[in-house]
């Protein structure tokens, strides 16, 4: 198990702490997130602050990096 994981494509450019910052926000953001209609978990992020799910085609908004919890 590597501890760069996403990461690892900065090398050792940019310092440990911000490389640590990218790998945390990039493991939620690219993980399935729950949908606020049917609450499954098949919504995935289309662009900045949207989020599409797969299941209902349900098209919503939340933050950047991941949705809103509480919607």
């Amino acid at each position: 198990m590597t501890k760069v994981s996403s990461a690892g494509r900065f090398g050792p450019r940019y310092g440990k702490k911000v490389r640590d910052l990218v790998r945390d926000i990039e493991k939620i953001q690219k993980q399935r997130h729950i949908c606020p209609r049917c609450s499954l978990p098949y919504a995935k992020r289309l662009s900045k602050g949207i989020y599409i799910c797969k299941k209902c085609n349900n098209k919503f908004t939340g933050q950047a990096y991941f949705p809103r919890s509480g919607i």
